[in-house]
């Protein structure tokens, strides 16, 4: 087995920043409900400004698989790879452009310079990892000596108010209003691509993957975040391709992006006891660690891991967390990519920073964890 490297990262952000003023001229207003809502949903993620890749008329500027193939692009050129010379593609992302072929095919034909394997991976922040592991696996057992791997998402499309047509909010309280605007408020457009390599860059710094972990807890939870069906009770649970047609689909409901709060509050234990689990398996200290990169939705969220990390003796000193949510807002299965380019690009790392990558995922429960270390 071989080590496995990363040896270059790249982001893209389309457009201008977009601020808290501007949000609603890209992605509109549901009702009454909405500002109150919006202002409600921006106190609790801490958010300031976002991208999305659709213009102020709400035209696309770019596909999904557009974005990935601007970040793998951007990968490659700072390990000074030409993106002919990858041999595997692993990508990852909440909803690609189609409902088929898979992601990794829409970018690996944007990218169009020579054959290679590809892995596409579909789920929400997790997926992220997903492809992660699986490029790194490759490279690791010998298959393939470069490859790449991005996570990209094109939320803001979801968000029009086109899709919500069918969706009567004059007969919701707050609460449950708060199911759909929440993440219309939070969620941002982007992707982020790292380049895996058998031998660490010599002219920069390299990060080594030292192990990937990833759990689902699905077998003890309905989904949490979800779109395809109008309900996420087991019984009810009626996908969107079951109805007679996608109109019908679309007019009972089934179509829209929502989050179950209730759920959500009950998995942080479960995360947090799993953080627990993987820090005891690889008898690593809060104290070992230099630089700590969590993905959370929300500052809230995050605020609350902490306090169940302080109350669980595991808390990674607060100056070592980097995140930068507020600046680039929840990019989803890009946003551990974006982290890791921002490491590379504006921190002085030294050779044997260790490095904890955390994304938990409220999809149906699911967590992951990478270990890096500065070479």
């Amino acid at each position: 087995m071989q080590g496995v490297f990363i040896t270059g990262s790249g982001s893209f952000l389309p457009g201008a920043p977009v601020d808290n003023r501007e949000m609603e001229s890209r992605i509109g207003f549901l009702g009454e409900h909405s500002r109150k809502l919006k202002a409600l949903t921006l106190r609790q993620n801490g958010i300031r400004q976002r991208h999305y890749a659709l213009d102020a008329e709400g035209n696309p500027l770019f596909t999904n698989a557009q974005m990935a193939a601007r970040a793998v692009e951007a990968a490659c050129d700072a390990a000074r790879r030409d993106p002919a010379q990858l041999q595997y593609l692993a990508c990852g992302t909440t909803q690609a452009d189609f409902l088929v072929p898979g992601i990794a095919s829409a970018v690996h034909g944007e990218l169009a310079h020579t054959p290679m394997e590809i892995s596409s991976h579909q789920s929400v922040c997790g997926s992220s990892m997903m492809a992660i592991k699986s490029a790194w696996l490759n490279v690791h057992a010998g298959q393939h000596r470069i490859a790449a791997v991005s996570g990209s998402e094109f939320s803001s499309r979801w968000f029009q108010p086109g899709f919500y047509r069918a969706i009567d909010f004059s007969l919701m309280n707050t609460q449950q209003a708060m199911q759909y605007e929440f993440l219309r408020w939070t969620l941002s457009d982007g992707a982020g691509a790292l380049v895996m390599e058998a031998e660490p860059n010599p002219q920069r710094p390299s990060l080594k993957i030292d192990w990937i972990e990833q759990k689902s807890f699905a077998d003890r939870f309905p989904t949490c975040m979800f779109a395809g069906t109008r309900d996420n009770s087991p019984e009810d649970a009626k996908p969107w391709a079951h109805y007679e047609s996608p109109g019908a689909a679309y007019e009972q409901g089934a179509i829209v992006l929502r989050q179950d709060f209730d759920l959500l509050d009950q998995m942080f234990p479960v995360w947090m006891g799993y953080f627990l689990e993987v820090l005891d398996k690889h008898q690593l200290s809060p104290r070992d660690i230099r630089y700590f990169l969590p993905h959370y939705s929300a500052r809230a969220l995050g605020e609350r891991m902490k306090t169940l990390l302080t109350r669980s003796a595991a808390m990674i000193p607060e100056e070592r967390w980097r995140n930068h949510q507020q600046e680039v807002g929840n990019v989803g299965s890009a946003s551990i990519f974006l982290l890791i380019d921002r490491l590379l690009r504006e921190e002085k790392l030294e050779r044997g920073d260790r490095i904890l990558c955390f994304v938990p995922e409220s999809g149906r429960c699911l967590a992951s964890f990478m270990s890096l270390t500065a070479v």
